[in-house]
């Protein structure tokens, strides 16, 4: 594996998600899914998060759709946090979902808002507990 893409996925990947979502993900792989992280941090987030050809704003748009039209709640409640931490708003982050609503079906969008609220809910009371 490229020693050099890793640590600039990595780097990308702590931005995004966060150091704390991030060392326990690489720290509880074990000899079965130590691979999948490699993987995950390289390629993922190396080669496709690292390109230059949309900036990171505009993917956390894109993971927030593709995540909810296929219904996939543990990763899409990363990526929420994910963009808030790339720019995106509390407003965006609805319209997205709006948007997912009428392309990919309401029960698509149901669970997405589901998901986002208790995501944003967290944030918001991380973000008060820090104040204090």
């Amino acid at each position: 594996m490229d020693d050099a893409m890793f640590e600039k996925g990595l780097k990308i990947r702590r931005a995004t998600l966060g150091s704390v979502y991030v060392d326990k993900a690489l720290a509880s792989a074990d000899d079965f899914t130590q691979e999948v992280q490699q993987l995950v941090t390289t390629y993922c987030w190396g080669e496709i998060w690292g390109r230059e050809g949309i900036d990171r704003r505009t993917r956390s748009i894109v993971n927030l759709a593709m995540l909810s039209a296929l219904n996939r709640p543990h990763e899409l409640g990363i990526h929420v946090r994910g963009a808030i931490n790339n720019g995106l708003t509390k407003d965006e982050i609805k319209e997205v979902l709006l948007q997912v609503g009428i392309h990919c079906g309401v029960p698509a969008m149901i669970d997405a808002f589901r998901v986002a609220k208790t995501v944003l809910a967290e944030i918001e009371a991380e973000e008060g507990r820090d104040k204090a």
